[in-house]
């Protein structure tokens, strides 16, 4: 157990819809590999055992938003709203906007895969 609160502080009083979308993304997650999740101060990590492979940042009103991390950038897609550099690193932050449970789609499930990958 995390030394921050646990997921289902996040997850208390979100809407159903987000909630949804919530399970769909993690499932999503679990079927390509073995995660856990993990709650920091303010969000809540997914980590595949060696190191936190992504971290969902927001669970809005009617979306989820989630960063995932690499080592370089990858600004030819059409899943990720924005693309940058963590200051004085050499990881690119890469964050996705989950607004419907279909927006899990091919693209997405291959950087979440490339994630667990490393």
């Amino acid at each position: 157990m995390s030394e921050y609160r646990s997921v289902d502080v996040f997850l208390s009083g979100k809407s159903e819809y987000t909630l949804s979308l919530f399970t769909h993304f993690v499932k999503e997650y679990e079927a390509l590999g073995a995660i856990t999740l993990e709650p920091t101060k303010t969000m809540i990590a997914i980590d595949n055992g060696q190191r936190r492979v992504a971290w969902i940042t927001q669970l809005g009103k009617n979306f989820i938003h989630v960063v995932f991390p690499f080592k370089q950038p990858f600004h030819d897609n059409l899943c990720f709203q924005k693309v940058g550099q963590v200051p004085g690193s050499g990881q690119f932050n890469h964050h996705f906007r989950m607004l419907q449970l279909e927006d899990v789609n091919e693209e997405v499930k291959g950087f979440m895969r490339m994630s667990l990958e490393g």
